[in-house]
């Protein structure tokens, strides 16, 4: 399995078909997919089908990788890179086990994932959207330091797009 990214307590991996109980479990739970506007997977065969037709990596060098961790090599959930070409942006998402909430694993992830995105894909620009409603998402978006941009309708309900670009992700680096 190739690994991606590395921080002080996570490899970030590519997924696979042998991550389908993994995934079908993650969005199994309600209060994970709460403010995601995705429904569970019917089945771990569902989930697999998924997987196994998942083809970010080869198309657009990047998408949503598997976050495990160092010390037990236990699935914590995924987080990543997304590019969206009917919108021509690149978004960065992320998604936990609740027991693993509250532990600075997205946060970690995701500033791994911005790193990648700006110095290896030399991206100009990272969205983040979340509900408007789902504060620990947002509160995660803010500390990676990306900045309210707007609002826009997220499948019915109030939503609100993150914004970095380039230029100010390097000025707060160096």
């Amino acid at each position: 399995m190739k690994t991606v990214l590395q921080t002080k307590r996570l490899l970030l991996r590519e997924l696979n078909a042998e991550d389908a109980e993994n995934m079908y479990l993650l969005n199994l739970d309600p209060e994970v997919i709460r403010y995601t506007g995705d429904g569970p997977f019917a089945s771990e065969a569902e989930a697999r089908l998924f997987l196994e037709n998942y083809d970010h990596y080869k198309k657009y060098g990047m998408g949503r990788w598997a976050v495990i961790s160092q010390s037990d090599e236990a699935f914590l959930g995924w987080c990543g890179l997304k590019f969206s070409p009917d919108a021509g942006e690149h978004d960065i998402g992320f998604r936990f086990f609740r027991k693993y909430w509250s532990r600075g694993y997205a946060t970690e992830a995701a500033e791994a994932c911005l790193e990648y995105g700006f110095d290896t894909l030399g991206l100009t620009s990272i969205v983040g959207r979340a509900m408007r409603d789902n504060l620990a998402s947002i509160r995660v978006l803010e500390k990676i330091g990306l900045r309210y941009h707007s609002d826009f309708d997220f499948e019915g309900q109030p939503g609100v797009v993150y914004r970095l670009d380039r230029q100010r992700y390097r000025l707060t680096r160096h």
